[in-house]
């Protein structure tokens, strides 16, 4: 739906996991570039950027260490705290924001979570304060998807759905300069 949306020509998912983003680019024709972490691709360190410019960058990280993705040291979701993560968190959005031109859409889909050492981390927040301070601005209303009693193919999510009720997919464009 954001891609029928916001209609770019091409677009730049940096933590491909599944390849769904790939897939739907594909199917409606647009030009997607794809990299992820399993493949050695560390959207944290911008000597690994693609050199070209994107209308459109897809991004759904790991919520901290809600869950590990991957055995490499340099996932998201392998950093020790917080701040560890954020930290590299801020470089990546940096990174994305880099690669749109004026007015190109960088979309984020996080959620918020309760972890047992740090307690309930408001990652919704964090990504609009580092978002704002790479110099993007929200262009859209947050786009909410419900997650309780959800399921994948492989497991079925049934604990509280406080506080993990939805995941928020944020839409941020970069200015004209």
């Amino acid at each position: 739906d954001l891609l029928l949306y916001f209609r770019p020509s091409s677009v730049f998912d940096p933590m491909s996991g599944s390849g769904t983003c790939r897939q739907v680019c594909d199917e409606l024709g647009i030009a997607c570039v794809s990299g992820d972490i399993h493949a050695g691709f560390d959207a944290c360190d911008p000597a690994q950027l693609p050199d070209e410019r994107f209308d459109f960058v897809w991004a759904h990280p790991p919520y901290w260490r809600q869950k590990l993705y991957a055995a490499d040291s340099r996932d998201l979701s392998r950093a020790p705290t917080l701040e560890a993560f954020l930290e590299r968190y801020a470089a990546f959005i940096a990174n994305c924001a880099k690669l749109l031109p004026p007015n190109g859409k960088l979309a984020i889909l996080m959620g918020d979570y309760n972890d047992r050492e740090a307690g309930f981390v408001s990652l919704t927040y964090h990504t609009k304060r580092l978002a704002f301070e790479a110099g993007l601005r929200q262009c859209c209303t947050d786009i909410i998807r419900f997650s309780h009693g959800a399921s994948s193919s492989r497991k079925v999510y049934r604990s509280s759905f406080i506080p993990g009720l939805h995941d928020v997919c944020m839409v941020f464009e970069r200015a004209l300069s």
